[in-house]
């Protein structure tokens, strides 16, 4: 194995016992980058000076975290005060923050060492799509907004990336990508110094190369108790397998792929029921959808304002309300997404976790589109935290990925569930 295919989690452990640097973790890292970006082009900006500067200096400090001495990556719509912060957005060419973002302080407080920035759709909303392409078939996309992110974990040019989800915008690259991917619960990881789209829904998420990356970023963001994951065994974990209201979406070989990962676990041990969700969840992802783009109304104001000339006509639909979203309509829709948080919580009962497809099927061909979030909006509006994980393959042998959710707040239990469920479809 070469340094730069090391898991955080791997790449820490040799840390903490001396036979890694974060200076030689670093290097191979930055020639990966090197070597691969203008193929995949996942990375906007990368400072390989700052990321050397910085790894050195952990290396010569006591260890703050198991994130000490960790590159990572960050989605280019969260701001970093040593590294441009630009949008995808002609606007903002060259834009630097005098803050970082509440999540990037936290990493870089943990001990991180700052990568560089990873492409993002503009704004992570709309507009222009970025260059960046699908590791495992460069004609298809990694799936957007955070398609750097997921590209980049996946095309093994960072073990841990930061992302951000609205609608789908984390899980969906990570089904795509075949990476660990996480949407924390709503407000788990304060948005602070990233650009708002819909401020009902914006979520920062998190990739990772393992369950246990994904363990090890939730801990600095105090999710988490313990170094690792303390892993249920498989026999008796209690899983509710739903086909959601978006099934119809779903392609056939997606619908195999979740069905073949339901009867692994079933076989490893696993009780695997049916979960129905009531008919009112029917309409929760038309209800999503205008929470989501109400919410740019007032998102893109000042762009509106200062840059009408440089404004893409998608965020100007936005705030001129083209769709015409009334006062009545966002009370009613509101209310009723509250109250299907509760039903979905009741519906839960005693499962350990929910089991669903990540995404329809596998990345479409071309990058124009990012790929449809049909899996994972209705689960960004209840505020339910949400894992990717990968293993699963679909007819041309790309990533499919399977998606576990819990209840609000129960993200440590749904990672060590994921640690679990990992074991049984993750055979890579």
């Amino acid at each position: 194995m070469e340094l730069w295919q090391l898991s955080a989690a791997q790449a820490s452990d040799l840390m903490a016992e001396g036979r890694l640097t974060s200076e030689a973790y670093t290097r191979a890292l930055l020639a990966r980058i090197e070597a691969r970006n203008p193929v995949t082009q996942a990375w906007v900006h990368v400072d390989p000076a700052l990321a050397l500067s910085q790894a050195r200096e952990r290396d010569r400090e006591p260890r703050r975290s198991r994130l000490h001495g960790i590159p990572v990556g960050i989605k280019d719509v969260i701001a970093t005060r040593l590294m441009p912060t630009q949008y995808n957005s002609p606007i903002y060419v060259g834009h630097q923050t005098a803050e970082d973002a509440n999540s990037v302080a936290v990493l870089l407080a943990a001990g991180a060492v700052l990568l560089g920035k990873t492409e993002t759709l503009e704004f992570a909303c709309g507009g222009r799509v970025p260059p960046t392409r699908n590791p495992h078939d460069t004609a298809r996309t990694p799936g957007g907004s955070s398609s750097g992110s997921g590209a980049a974990v996946a095309d093994g040019t960072a073990p841990i990336t930061l992302g951000t989800q609205t609608g789908g915008s984390t899980i969906r690259p990570a089904s795509f990508c075949g990476v660990y991917g996480m949407k924390p619960t709503f407000g788990r990881i304060s948005f602070e110094g990233a650009k708002h789209y819909s401020v009902h829904l914006d979520t920062i998420g998190f990739y990772g190369r393992s369950a246990e990356d994904l363990w090890m970023v939730a801990q600095a963001f105090r999710m988490t108790s313990g170094d690792k994951p303390a892993v249920p065994a498989i026999e008796g974990l209690r899983l509710g397998l739903c086909e959601t209201p978006s099934w119809g979406t779903a392609s056939d070989d997606a619908k195999a792929a979740l069905l073949e990962a339901a009867r692994r676990l079933a076989a490893a041990g696993a009780t695997v029921t049916p979960l129905q969700l009531p008919e009112p969840f029917n309409r929760l992802t038309e209800q999503q959808d205008v929470i989501m783009n109400e919410g740019g109304r007032g998102a893109f104001i000042p762009e509106y304002m200062n840059h009408p000339d440089l404004l893409h006509d998608d965020f100007k639909a936005k705030v001129e309300n083209r769709r015409g979203f009334t006062a009545a309509q966002m009370r009613d829709v509101l209310d009723q997404v509250a109250l299907r948080r509760i039903d979905f919580e009741r519906a839960m009962g005693e499962l350990d976790a929910v089991l669903t497809l990540s995404a329809p099927g596998e990345a479409p061909m071309g990058i124009q589109s990012q790929g449809e979030a049909s899996f994972n909006r209705m689960f960004t509006a209840l505020h339910v935290p949400c894992i990717s994980v990968p293993g699963m393959k679909g007819a041309s042998g790309l990533p499919i990925g399977i998606q576990l959710i819990q209840r609000r707040y129960e993200d440590e239990k749904l990672l060590a569930v994921a640690a679990a469920v990992a074991r049984v479809i993750d055979t890579r």
